[in-house]
């Protein structure tokens, strides 16, 4: 049986390759060539074998095209990562959480990445730089949550996975472990019985993986994702919203049903960032929000993601909702349901809501509905 090494070594990793396999008539030679140089390419097996012809939903998730190389509003650093960066490796955005990049590889690269800056050089990502990482941690006692992202931190060796998990561990106030991976997808057998021992060891671990089509849910890919819920570590997904891949509500309907089944929670749903090199895949916020009209109501709310925008230059995530809330009085809210039926909803005369007493509320004591998120329960 081959290893996940060796499966590996058989990606697909230049334009000549690509054309061996797709033809010259589907690939502009030199735009490709100028799309690897500024950022990697691999395709692994699983992924090329999900690719059916040019341009489907999986040739534009790993193929380089000539839109990479078109710039008009995309920003380098699109999150303002760096300037949220204490230390090398460590991003510090949040109050009690920050994302710890430990590894500068993918298994396969995508065309959309919001790191794509850093992802796949290691001297961008260094990997001899954690001690600094690792004292900042230890320091920072409001750090009680630490995400291991990179590249994708799974595609570290069993000894420098556990040494993470372990090294965290032992920092008192770190409560929860975070793996984000894509490598179910990418490359199954990388979750392996060792690997799962390892997670198992070091919990609380939470692991969210990348799932943006249900097609990718191969019965290679379920398995994998049995390995790790088997561990006890709760799954969720984090889905990219793609111009042309996804963007369809009875895709996501469909890939969400398959990932609950596969023992996966649909967390978000992402707005395609504003990055330099990938803005042909963005779609209108209209789009994201009939996807989650399509969803709330007419599947579980197990099914139903966070829609959000990672917003630009640091912002964070900021949820996006369809609207609800009709109106708002002193007696009253006014509802629309998924149906699109209208409901009343008397409110309390206790005081107790702001539109009584006029805190928080607009002109005349009213609310403005505009300015409510109503989240799912």
């Amino acid at each position: 049986m081959e290893t996940w090494q060796e499966i590996l070594h058989q990606s697909l990793t230049t334009v000549d390759e690509l054309i061996a396999r797709f033809g010259l008539e589907n690939l502009d030679r030199e735009a490709v060539q100028q799309a690897i140089d500024r950022f990697n390419l691999r395709i692994t097996p699983a992924a090329l074998a999900l690719i059916r012809h040019p341009g489907d939903p999986f040739w534009n998730q790993y193929v380089p095209t000539p839109a990479e190389n078109v710039v008009e509003d995309g920003i380098v650093d699109s999150l303002g990562e760096d300037a949220d960066s204490p230390v090398p490796n460590l991003t510090h955005r949040y109050p009690d959480r920050v994302l710890f990049l430990v590894s500068p590889v993918c298994a396969s690269y995508c065309r959309f990445c919001t790191r794509r800056r850093k992802v796949g050089d290691p001297e961008k990502i260094p990997l001899n730089q954690f001690d600094s990482a690792f004292a900042y941690l230890r320091e920072h006692t409001e750090v009680r949550d630490v995400i291991l992202s990179g590249g994708d931190p799974l595609m570290l060796s069993d000894r420098r996975i556990e040494f993470f998990l372990k090294t965290l561990r032992e920092i008192p106030h770190i409560e929860i472990l975070r793996i984000h991976t894509r490598i179910p997808s990418h490359l199954p057998q990388r979750i392996t019985p060792e690997l799962c021992e390892i997670i198992k060891k070091y919990h609380p671990v939470y692991i969210n993986v990348h799932f943006n089509h249900p097609d990718e849910l191969t019965p290679e890919a379920t398995k994998a994702l049995n390995l790790l819920a088997d561990t006890g570590a709760p799954l969720g997904c984090q889905t990219v919203l793609l111009k042309g891949t996804n963007d369809d509500p009875a895709i996501i309907k469909e890939l969400v049903h398959k990932l609950l089944k596969a023992r996966v929670r649909p967390y978000y749903l992402y707005q395609a960032d504003v990055v330099a090199g990938g803005e042909h895949f963005r779609t209108a916020i209209a789009k994201g929000l009939e996807i989650i009209r399509a969803l709330r109501g007419w599947t579980s709310g197990l099914g139903v993601p966070h829609y959000v925008i990672d917003a630009p230059g640091g912002g964070g995530k900021i949820p996006l909702l369809p609207e609800y809330v009709q109106s708002i009085t002193d007696d009253e809210i006014v509802l629309r349901n998924y149906a699109g039926d209208v409901y009343r909803y008397p409110l309390p005369r206790d005081g107790a809501h702001p539109a009584r007493n006029g805190t928080g509320c607009g002109e005349n004591g009213h609310v403005d509905a505009e300015n409510l998120v109503f989240l799912d329960v």
